[in-house]
């Protein structure tokens, strides 16, 4: 069983973006900006304004992880920043929250894609294959087929994860840019036209009013939306030049995916009036190709919702990264199971955390297709990965006092007060953002207790906080407790 754990840095700058932004830019931006005006009703005509708000306290968590990833280039970034920056109990409680919350979301993500695909098909009246894709066993077994496929890729080795991926981020902003290119050629007045022609309605412009209230919740509601680049920062044990390349992606990745997604949902909502979309979302489930066809051709719109289809689908080989190599930092650091730091002789992978990170990713989608419910494990992902944003922003925070041998490291943002302004204001409005959404998990009626992303949340911690203390008991008759162990980098 005992091989060299060692990976192999093949993972350039370009598949460092790749992985920030297919772990960003999923099909939710074709539905949410639009869903929002029912969900948080009195937004209105402030979407963009909202979206540019939420990516203020990501812009935040983002440069405290390109500062510390500049001093910790390891796997398991997240982890290893908390653990070396605090202590290991915090980086091991939130890393393992984040990692249960990703895994679950891996399945929910899988079980997702086909319904989409299942659209398309009716779009162009495939009816035998659409009802093909509608049976629920079909849909369980393609569910776990689409996942098993991106184990394998994730396993067969860093180029064939890269060629992959960065195809995938391509193709996604390739078809994208059907959207955005029809919100400039059409205008309002084509819309409102194409509304009257095709369903008799006369729309009726509306003039907005601002709620400090709404704006709030909905910036809440659109913070998701920038919660990927973190699976930058856990490849950073195959990264090339990671001291650079780490800080450099995450960075990219953020101000790229923000002018994305303005540009997105400033095209939709410049031809679409807004109290149109409110009306029509409180009616059904309407995303932007549901607004665009009333302008758009009938196979522009296909491609919109292909488009839909392969930005859900590329957040997986990314995502399997991302949980594979915390678990794989865990064990390097002795604190899970020591055969998970095995790494592939050949493809130079660490094959059996991919392998363990995607069984509980299968158990993911098994609890999909027999609860039927698929948000549950979303508002899971989203509060541990805010509560993991925040102990990053701690980290930077403390650094300087816990461990000042790495923090000579930092090459990014070198000044001390400047770092630690960054990470309160990061902390400030995160902990807002955090509030905000206990707050409406507890509010939220549920059937049961555990319905509750809080107390699942919570439980899980609590699991996590049990596991880290059996493994810290066993470390301690070995002595490394008590050294500087937990202080220094883990070994390439």
């Amino acid at each position: 069983m005992e091989q060299k754990s060692t990976l192999s840095r093949n993972i350039s700058i370009t598949g460092l973006v790749a992985t920030g932004i297919s772990s960003m830019i999923g099909a939710s931006i074709y539905i949410v900006p639009f869903m929002l005006q029912k969900n948080v009703a009195g937004i209105g005509p402030y979407i963009l304004p909202a979206f540019l708000a939420a990516s203020v306290p990501a812009l935040f968590a983002a440069i405290c992880y390109a500062i510390l990833s500049s001093a910790m280039p390891r796997a398991g970034g997240s982890y290893v920043y908390a653990s070396r920056s605090i202590h290991p109990y915090w980086g091991f409680v939130a890393s393992f929250s984040q990692w249960f919350g990703l895994s679950i979301v891996i399945g929910v993500v899988s079980y997702m894609v086909l319904p989409f695909f299942r659209d398309v098909c009716i779009t162009q009246d495939w009816k035998a294959l659409a009802q093909f894709f509608d049976q629920p066993n079909t849909r369980l077994f393609l569910s776990l087929g689409l996942l098993w496929s991106f184990i394998l890729i994730n396993i067969f080795g860093i180029q064939t994860y890269q060629f992959t991926i960065i195809g995938l981020v391509l193709i996604t902003f390739l078809l994208a840019s059907i959207v955005i290119i029809a919100g400039f050629i059409y205008t309002e007045t084509d819309f409102i036209q194409g509304v009257f022609q095709k369903d008799g309605i006369q729309i009726h412009r509306e003039a907005g009013s601002f709620d400090w209230q709404q704006f709030l919740s909905a910036a809440a509601v659109l913070f998701a939306s920038f919660i990927g680049f973190d699976s930058i920062a856990q490849a950073g044990g195959e990264a090339k030049n990671p001291s650079k390349s780490l800080p450099r992606a995450i960075l990219i990745t953020i101000v790229t995916v923000t002018l994305f997604y303005l540009l997105f949902c400033f095209a939709v909502y410049r031809i679409v009036p807004w109290n149109f979309v409110r009306d029509l979302a409180n009616s059904k489930d309407i995303s932007a190709t549901t607004l665009l066809n009333y302008v758009l051709p009938p196979f522009w719109s296909v491609l919109i919702m292909l488009g839909a289809s392969i930005a859900l689908l590329k957040d997986l080989p990314s995502m399997v990264l991302s949980v594979s190599r915390l678990c794989f930092a865990w064990s390097k650091d002795q604190l899970f199971p020591i055969w998970l730091t095995n790494v592939h002789p050949k493809y130079k992978t660490p094959h059996w955390a991919i392998l363990f990170s995607g069984m509980v990713s299968s158990i993911g989608i098994l609890g999909c297709h027999f609860a039927s419910d698929i948000f549950l494990g979303i508002d899971i992902m989203v509060m541990s990965m805010l509560i993991n944003f925040i102990l990053i922003c701690l980290s930077v925070l403390l650094i300087q006092h816990y461990n000042p041998v790495l923090a000579k490291q930092i090459a990014v943002i070198k000044n001390p007060m400047l770092q630690k302004m960054i990470a309160i204001l990061g902390i400030i409005s995160l902990g807002f953002l955090l509030l905000i959404h206990i707050q409406n998990d507890l509010a939220t009626e549920q059937k049961a207790w555990y319905f509750h992303a809080s107390y699942v949340c919570a439980l899980v911690m609590l699991f996590a906080s049990i596991l880290f203390y059996w493994y810290w008991h066993q470390l301690k008759k070995t002595g490394l407790t008590n050294t500087n162990y937990f202080k220094e980098l883990p070994a390439e």
